[in-house]
C-alpha cells in the first residue's frame, strides 16, 4: 500500500514538473466572446495545451511563466478551422500534376507532358485541377489531345471540382471502355457523334477509370497526409473537417497519431462510399487523447458539381436543355445511408449542390431527424449551393447547418448564371439569406477543389469578389457576410459544426491553445486586401507547428 502511495505521489509530482506555462506578450489579439462579439487582448497565458487567461493592456502580467514569448506587436487570432476539405486528396495533389489555372486544353496537356517527363518512374500520370470554363473554347477536353503527346502510359486527371475526369486512350483501354459500355447510375461517359468515348467521365462513371489505378500503400497514404497537414498549417489552418475518408485513411491517421500528435486537428467524416462503411459505423466514435483526431460524423454524397453539370436540378440546365444533372443514389439508398448513421448516433453531413439534391436531402432530414430524435447531432448539408427560396428557411427550423465554401462563389461566378439562369441564381451561394433566416454557416474551402488559403475565403465572404476585386461592388453583393460573421464562420461557427465549440473556435480560459500570428491586422486593413494576409506562425496544442 505504501509502495502504491509512493508511486502515485511520484506520478503526480512528475505531471506537475511536466506542466509548462507559456506567456505570450505584446500582441494585437482578437477573439470572439460568448456573445459572438469581437474582443481584444494584449497577452495570452497557457499551460501545456490549455489557455489560462487573456490579458488586456490594463492588466498586470504574471511573473511565474516558464517561457515568455514576445509577439512583437503582431496580430494574433484563434486558429482557423476549415469545415470542409479533403486532406488526403490535397496531399496527393501536392505530389501530382497541377492543372489549376491552365488557360487552355493545350496548356493543360503540356503540363501533363512536362510532369510525365520529369517523373518517368510513375506507372500512371495522375493529376487534377483542369477547368474548361476558363478556356476560350469552353469545351470539355478529349483523350486525343493527350494521346498526341503521351502514348506510352495511362493518364487520368480530374476536373477542379473532382466530379469529372479526363483520360487518355490507354487508360480507357485498360478500363475496357467501348461502344457498349453503359453509363452507370449517377454517372455519364461523354461520347462523340459516333458513340465513341471522348475521354471525359462524369461522377459515378469516373469509377471505370479510377478502379484500375493501383491503390496507394499505407505508407504512401501517411506521407500524403503529413505533407498536406504541414502545408495547411502554413496557411494558418489549425483544424480541418476532413470530408469523407475511407478505412485505409482512418488507419493511416491512427498510426500517425500513435507516434506523434497530428500537425493540425482533424475532425474526420466517414465516407458512406467506403465498402466497410457499416463496419466503421459499428465501431462508434473515436477521439484521440490529444484531441488531434476525432470521428463522430459521416459524409454522404448526394449529387455532382455545377461546373461539370452533375449537380442535380429540379429543372433543366439553362445552358443544356434536357440535362438535370445526376443524383448519386436513388431515394431508397440515400435514405438508408442517412438513417443508418443517425441510428448509430453519428452526425450526418450530406453533399448537396443542386436544388433537387438539396430538396431531397432536406426532406430526408425533416423526416429522419424526428424519427431518430437526433436534432442535437447538428446534421449538415455540405455546400448547400443552389436552394429554392422555400428551402432556405428549413435549415434553421431543422437545426441543419449549411457547410459552405465562400471561394466557390467567386470561382463559379463566370459560369453559374449560365448554368441555372437568372431566377435560380437568386437562391445560389445565398449566405445572407441563410444567415438572416437564422442559419449558422460553417465556412471552408473544399480544398483541393479550391485553395485552402482561409484568407482568400474571408475575402470572398466579405467582398463577393475574386482576388482581382472583380466584379466591382461584388457578385450579387446582397449576399455578403460582415467581417465578424465571416470570421465566426471560420472559427467558432466551424467549431460548433464539429461539436468542438467547448475546446476550439475562440481563445478563452480552458480552451485549446490553437492560434495564429498574422502579418497584418485583418480588422484594420481595407477589406479588399484580406486575401493578401499572410500567417507568420501557427500554434496547435500550445506548440508552434510552422517554421
Amino acid at each position: 500500500m505504501k509502495n502504491f502511495a509512493l508511486i502515485l505521489g511520484l506520478c503526480l509530482f512528475s505531471n506537475y514538473i511536466l506542466a509548462e506555462t507559456t506567456l505570450i506578450i505584446n500582441v494585437n489579439g482578437y477573439t470572439l466572446n460568448s456573445d459572438r462579439e469581437l474582443t481584444t487582448f494584449t497577452a495570452l497565458k497557457f499551460t501545456n495545451d490549455r489557455i489560462d487567461r487573456l490579458y488586456s493592456s490594463a492588466d498586470e502580467l504574471p511573473t511565474d511563466a516558464d517561457t515568455v514569448v514576445d509577439g512583437n506587436g503582431n496580430t494574433l487570432i484563434p486558429g482557423l478551422i476549415d469545415a470542409h476539405g479533403h486532406i488526403s486528396s490535397y496531399g496527393f495533389s501536392l505530389l501530382r500534376v497541377d492543372l489549376v489555372g491552365a488557360n487552355s486544353e493545350l496548356e493543360a496537356v503540356q503540363r501533363i507532358q512536362n510532369f510525365s517527363e520529369q517523373n518517368t518512374e510513375l506507372g500512371w500520370i495522375l493529376g487534377r485541377g483542369w477547368n474548361q470554363v476558363l478556356w476560350d473554347s469552353n469545351a470539355f477536353p478529349t483523350a486525343s489531345s493527350i494521346d498526341d503527346l503521351i502514348s506510352d502510359k495511362p493518364v487520368w486527371v480530374t476536373r477542379i471540382d473532382g466530379h469529372a475526369g479526363w483520360a487518355n486512350s490507354i487508360a480507357m483501354d485498360l478500363a475496357g471502355i467501348d461502344l457498349d459500355t453503359e453509363d452507370p447510375t449517377g454517372g455519364q461517359i461523354m461520347r462523340d457523334e459516333k458513340g465513341s468515348a471522348t475521354g471525359i467521365f462524369v461522377d459515378a462513371a469516373m469509377n471505370y477509370i479510377s478502379s484500375n489505378i493501383p491503390n496507394p500503400t499505407l505508407e504512401e497514404q501517411k506521407f500524403a497526409l503529413r505533407t498536406a497537414m504541414e502545408s495547411l498549417a502554413d496557411y494558418g489552418i489549425t483544424s480541418v473537417h476532413d470530408a469523407g475518408i475511407g478505412s485505409q485513411t482512418v488507419r493511416a491517421y491512427k498510426e500517425i497519431n500513435e507516434d506523434e500528435p497530428l500537425q493540425i486537428r482533424v475532425n474526420a467524416m466517414l465516407s458512406a462510399s467506403d465498402p466497410l462503411y457499416q463496419d466503421r459505423l459499428n465501431e462508434g466514435f473515436y477521439r484521440s487523447d490529444d484531441d488531434t483526431f476525432v470521428i463522430h460524423s459521416v459524409k454522404i454524397v448526394g449529387d455532382g458539381a455545377l461546373g461539370s453539370r452533375g449537380a442535380a436540378l429540379i429543372e433543366d440546365y439553362s445552358d443544356d436543355l434536357g440535362n438535370r444533372g445526376l443524383l448519386r443514389y436513388d431515394d431508397e439508398r440515400l435514405e438508408f445511408l442517412m438513417r443508418s448513421a443517425m441510428n448509430e448516433g453519428f452526425q450526418v453531413n450530406t453533399h448537396a449542390i443542386g436544388d433537387n439534391a438539396n430538396l431531397k436531402v432536406l426532406d430526408n432530414y425533416e423526416r429522419l431527424i424526428a424519427e431518430t430524435n437526433s436534432r442535437e447531432r447538428r446534421h449538415r448539408i455540405e455546400h448547400a449551393q443552389i436552394l429554392r427560396y422555400e428551402d432556405i428557411s428549413r435549415f434553421a427550423r431543422l437545426g441543419v447547418i449549411p457547410s459552405m465554401q465562400a471561394t466557390h462563389a467567386t470561382s463559379d461566378k463566370n459560369m453559374a448564371q449560365e448554368r441555372i439562369g437568372e431566377i435560380r441564381i437568386q437562391g445560389a451561394y445565398a449566405w445572407r439569406k441563410l444567415i438572416d433566416a437564422g442559419a449558422l454557416i460553417a465556412n471552408g474551402s473544399d480544398f483541393p477543389v479550391e485553395s485552402p488559403n482561409p484568407f482568400w475565403g474571408l475575402h470572398a465572404a466579405v467582398n463577393r469578389q475574386d482576388r482581382s476585386n472583380d466584379p466591382p461592388g461584388g457578385w450579387f453583393p446582397e449576399e455578403k457576410m460582415s467581417l465578424i460573421e465571416a470570421f465566426a464562420s471560420f472559427t467558432i461557427d466551424a467549431a460548433y459544426a464539429g461539436h468542438q465549440e467547448d475546446i476550439l473556435g475562440t481563445l478563452e480560459t480552458g480552451k485549446k491553445a490553437d492560434f495564429v500570428f498574422l502579418d497584418r491586422d485583418i480588422f484594420a486593413i481595407p477589406e479588399n486586401e484580406l486575401w493578401e494576409v499572410q500567417p507568420i506562425e501557427t500554434w496547435v496544442n500550445g506548440l508552434k507547428v510552422t517554421d
